[in-house]
């Protein structure tokens, strides 16, 4: 498979993760082709490609002058749950997924990222710093971690976490306001840890920046279930 052709496939599995994020419905316009290419870090000719991949696909409609619009997002959304229901269940099955999705990723980030993509994280950090509110930290949260999906450039991994993009948000909102809530700390060492695997992924270490998302999914998985028992002990004394 030649370089060219990878590279179509990337941006078409980024592209329709990118629809699926910002929820786009059926009349909705992209944006223009230069944008798209400063986002996902390619080259205008290959956003144009990957662009009519997805209107052979029926995703997109292209209309010369005027731009690219959703045409229909029902082949993003018949494919079969892939989880089952119960959502605790998820969310542990979901932190094993990402444990070993995102290590991998990170150190691939390291020595893969272009300058647009340490940007991207570097800039849903800083969101995640500013956020004024528990909604916009979840969004920011999700962003960072998506960009280093996004900068691994493995078109597996970048597809698995465009399937899973909604599974992803809602882990991330269960165990934000579970392990937030019972100590304000854990906030700021959450901040901590993933300006260390920025730092990690930015200056090209790979072995560090595989550890430090080790180690952060790690104590995601134990201070929410410390939170989980902490909650079902209050409720059996009510």
């Amino acid at each position: 498979m030649s370089q060219k052709k990878k590279i179509h496939m990337i941006i078409t599995e980024q592209l329709e993760g990118y629809i699926i994020n910002q929820k786009l419905s059926s009349g909705d316009r992209l944006p223009p082709e230069r944008v798209l290419a400063t986002l996902f870090s390619s080259s205008r000719t290959s956003i144009r490609e990957a662009l009519k991949i997805l209107e052979m696909k029926g995703l997109l409609e292209i209309k010369q002058g005027s731009g690219t619009y959703i045409k229909s997002v029902d082949c993003l959304t018949s494919e079969a749950p892939i989880l089952s229901a119960n959502p605790k269940t998820n969310i542990y099955e979901m932190l094993d997924l990402r444990k070993v999705l995102e290590v991998e990723c990170a150190g691939l980030a390291s020595t893969r990222a272009t300058s647009t993509d340490i940007a991207n994280i570097r800039h849903s950090l800083l969101a995640m710093e500013t956020a004024s509110t528990p909604e916009d930290g979840i969004h920011a949260d999700f962003q960072f971690h998506l960009h280093i999906v996004y900068a691994s450039h493995h078109s597996i991994f970048i597809k698995l976490m465009t399937n899973l993009t909604e599974h992803m948000k809602n882990t991330i909102k269960v165990t934000r306001s579970n392990r937030f809530a019972e100590d304000n700390k854990r906030e700021k060492s959450t901040m901590e840890e993933h300006r260390d695997i920025y730092l990690a992924i930015a200056s090209g270490n790979g072995n560090e920046a595989r550890q430090l998302m080790n180690n952060h999914i790690n104590r995601v998985r134990k201070e929410l279930s410390e939170s989980m028992l902490f909650n079902e002990q209050a409720e059996s004394y009510l």
